[in-house]
């Protein structure tokens, strides 16, 4: 979070809440929770979320799919960030939805920038990306998910506006 700015101030914060549940109610949004032990479901680690974003107003740019993690210090280094992108980006591709998603982690973010490569992002460049009433430099990449996410050792154009589909919240 402190590539972020650090918490946003609690000024606002409920209706931030209610904005993120309304979207994810109605399927505008994936908002999943990371979740390290499904025995222990109360215990959240962190989020992960991929959304529609749209472009700055008086500007001729497409709305366009973004994905963001977040991860609380003690959960950070188990790879829990990377497996949770990975899952919603493997469903993504499963659901044909949300067509090439963007990410902007800040560019000395090391751990969320090697999650990108790993993955199979590719890097755009670098720009300021507004966040929080901030401006973050940041890195810009990309992911088809149908064709460029890389295959885990483990396991085997915008499209923001589509169809509510059922679904969990947690990852």
């Amino acid at each position: 979070m402190a590539d972020l700015g650090g918490p946003l101030p609690s000024a606002g914060m409920k209706d931030k809440v209610r904005r993120d549940a309304q979207e994810a109610a109605s399927d505008q949004a994936w908002l999943k929770m990371i979740v390290p032990d499904p025995d222990t479901p109360a215990v959240v680690a962190g989020t992960v979320t991929l959304w529609c974003h749209e472009p700055a107003p008086g500007t001729d740019e497409e709305p366009f799919s973004e994905i963001g993690w977040m991860v609380l210090p003690e959960f950070q280094g188990r790879g829990l960030a990377k497996r949770a992108t990975r899952i919603l980006l493997e469903q993504a591709r499963d659901e044909n939805r949300w067509g090439v998603v963007h990410a902007f982690p800040a560019t000395g973010n090391g751990p969320s920038n090697g999650i990108c490569r790993s993955l199979g992002f590719q890097l755009l460049g670098e720009l300021d990306m507004p966040f929080a009433d901030r401006v973050l430099r940041s890195n810009h990449w990309a992911i088809d998910p149908g064709t460029d996410l890389r295959v885990s050792s483990r396991t085997g154009a915008s499209r923001c506006a589509v169809p509510p589909r059922p679904g969990g919240t947690s990852v």
